[in-house]
């Protein structure tokens, strides 16, 4: 992606709407590049998240135009040493802190074969004139990321780094018969979304069994519709990947599950005994 003028930001964040700090970063954007287009990915991101940021990011910034510019500020280590960081990449460009929030997304990119630049964010030249120890986002990310989309060089911000802080990668495994993984989020319907990829479950076989804690769901749903009120169902959401939902209903409250959590999915003729949903 060539270096030039780019208009379309995106900002992801934890801060909610209603103190104002979303609005003032916004603010910093447009002082300086009056024409730039703000879209807003989530702002209810859980506090302090850095792992829910890194999901929402990715299942998000795929579909936005080449070139755009998206700023993360999930930031629970603001002020301390953590760097702050800017990522150039044959398709979009981020700025965020230097905490693991951008990890699932260079890894998809990186996995794309797409050329990363990163750097570390040092020259105060493009940031504001003043800086809060508590407020990067405003003061840091903000303007750097308008410096960016009027077509600053990634490489006046800062040195180049190799070593950014990446997540611990999420239970995954795969055999013959059986798949292991573990849920990534919590959407606002209290499904329960997974890192298994939907493609894997063709090996399987069928049909197939996902036991989540003590609990077993029998067979693969196409749709919420596909079952009855009340009663859970697992099929492959949008970003194609396994997610457990409960028709009319919360999954995370049903099920009494939570981010982090074990998913198993087997084969049915592996199973020890007939498998039951609650």
């Amino acid at each position: 992606m060539a270096d030039g003028k780019r208009s379309l930001i995106t900002l992801t964040t934890d801060f909610g709407t209603q103190d104002g700090n979303v609005a003032a970063m916004k603010g910093v954007v447009l002082g300086l590049n009056p024409d730039a287009t703000i879209i807003d990915v989530s702002h209810d991101i859980p506090a302090q998240d850095i792992a829910d940021a890194a999901y929402v990011l990715r299942r998000a910034f795929a579909y936005f135009p080449p070139g755009t510019i998206h700023i993360v500020v999930v930031d629970p280590g603001v002020g301390t040493g953590r760097r702050a960081i800017a990522v150039h990449t044959d398709s979009a460009l981020f700025v965020a802190p230097d905490n693991g929030v951008l990890s699932y997304v260079l890894a998809d990119l990186e996995l794309a074969a797409q050329h990363l630049r990163i750097v570390h964010l040092t020259n105060p030249d493009y940031w504001l004139p003043e800086v809060s120890n508590v407020f990067h986002g405003r003061d840091i990310f903000a303007p750097v990321a308008a410096h960016l989309s009027l077509g600053l060089a990634i490489d006046k911000l800062g040195p180049p780094i190799s070593d950014p802080v990446t997540l611990p990668e999420p239970r995954f495994r795969r055999e013959p018969g059986h798949i292991a993984g573990q849920i990534l989020h919590v959407d606002r319907f209290g499904n329960l979304l997974t890192n298994i990829p939907g493609s894997a479950l063709t090996h399987l076989g069928q049909p197939i069994v996902t036991r989540i804690g003590t609990f077993e769901i029998v067979d693969l749903s196409k749709t919420f519709g596909s079952g009855r009120p009340g009663e859970p169902v697992v099929y492959v959401d949008s970003s194609g990947h396994l997610a457990i939902a409960v028709v009319n209903g919360s999954a995370q409250a049903k099920l009494q599950c939570s981010v982090g959590q074990p998913v198993d999915v087997i084969t049915h003729d592996r199973t020890s005994s007939p498998g039951r949903s609650p």
